[in-house]
């Protein structure tokens, strides 16, 4: 027992000296435990909806009231045509719309049948689903307010029934959703782990040494180093795209050309995220363990990937806007579903271009100054 205490004690004082270790084993389960509480949330709240009210009558106030206190769905804008309910649909500013059809409150007024719908975005069909269920229940109690209080319990048909719309994905196919998703992960973790470790295999080599030597300069080694795996990259990720196109029936809905533009820019930050890893980390294995959780953490779970960034909170949501794949799934579901053009996804694409700016001149300032 004494020398296993004794060896307890030295280990113990190891670990106090190796200040990565304690940090490592200390504080990151406490920030898993904080991410993943927060950003895993299942819930949909907070659901951006357009209004496009045909009718401006009392009843159709009331309507539109039960929607927004009802705590799901917050109101964004008032449209007066479908034209604006797609701009703002495929611009992702909202997720549904609800229309009110003109003589909405004399039918209900009158004792007549009426038919509330109510557009959604079927890009995400887990959102898609949930947010019809919401309109639905909904619809169903305001129903019942129209009712005589004798004819409540008497089969009958309602006063207001949904007529749902999904946009995009009709079938709710959650393919469809997920594939975009899986190919901005794969590309995302090929492409950040396959130039983080080539940077530091020079370095356990002693190659690094002959590069520092020779005349070439900072930026034209990094942008060298970053060609090759660009290209295999761009193969791999469109590998992916033809065989999702093939075995899920993926619909190509918009330009080819924004896509591979989509594409290369962000496998470009990628690629940039990977050599800035290189030049922190000074072993293979270290850098393969930061490259995982750089790419794979904001891409799953911060992206919108699988959960809705609405549901987040505030301070996770403002994190969001510096993670590509959030940008990057925009524009892919954008031009994949929606056949969006590039007035529609450019601010998607100009994003992802600043970011692989900054994280390939970071790259380069790190190279710069372990060079000197």
């Amino acid at each position: 027992m004494r020398r296993t205490l004794a060896v307890g004690r030295k280990e113990f004082h190891q670990i106090l000296r190796d200040r990565r270790t304690l940090m490592i084993l200390l504080f990151i389960p406490v920030f898993f435990l904080l991410l993943f509480g927060y950003a895993l949330n299942f819930d949909i709240r907070h659901v951006a909806l357009a209004l496009e009210d045909r009718d401006r009558s009392p009843e159709s106030r009331h309507l539109i009231s039960a929607f927004v206190n009802s705590g799901y769905f917050d109101l964004i804008a008032s449209v007066e045509s479908d034209r604006e309910v797609v701009n703002l649909i495929d611009r992702n500013r909202i997720r549904a719309a609800l229309v009110v059809p003109e003589g909405f409150g004399r039918d209900l007024r009158g004792g007549r049948h009426t038919i509330v719908q109510v557009l959604i975005n079927g890009d995400n069909a887990n959102t898609a689903g949930t947010v019809m269920g919401y309109a639905s229940t909904i619809i169903a109690v305001e129903s019942q307010r129209y009712l005589p209080d004798n004819l409540i319990a008497i089969a009958r048909d309602p006063a207001l029934t949904l007529e749902p719309r999904i946009w995009y994905n009709p079938e709710l196919r959650s393919t469809l959703f997920l594939v975009p998703g899986l190919l901005a992960y794969i590309a995302m973790l090929v492409a950040v782990v396959s130039t983080a470790l080539s940077v530091v295999r020079e370095k356990e080599r002693g190659t690094m040494e002959q590069v520092r030597m020779s005349p070439i300069g900072t930026l034209p080694f990094v942008v060298g180093k970053s060609l090759p795996y660009l290209c295999l990259s761009m193969a791999s990720s469109l590998g992916v795209l033809f065989a999702s196109m093939l075995l899920f029936d993926l619909p190509m809905r918009g330009s080819w050309l924004l896509l591979l533009l989509s594409l290369t820019l962000f496998l470009i930050g990628a690629l940039g995220l990977g050599l800035l890893i290189s030049t922190i980390a000074d072993s293979q294995q270290v850098a393969f363990q930061v490259a995982i959780l750089a790419s794979f953490l904001p891409t799953v779970i911060l992206s919108g990937f699988i959960f809705p960034i609405s549901s987040m909170p505030p301070a996770l949501q403002t994190v969001t806007y510096i993670v590509p794949a959030r940008y990057f799934l925009i524009a892919l579901r954008g031009v994949v579903l929606k056949g969006a053009g590039l007035h529609v996804i450019g601010p998607s694409l100009g994003a992802l271009a600043i970011y692989a700016s900054v994280v390939l001149v970071l790259a380069s300032i790190r190279l710069r100054r372990e060079w000197a």
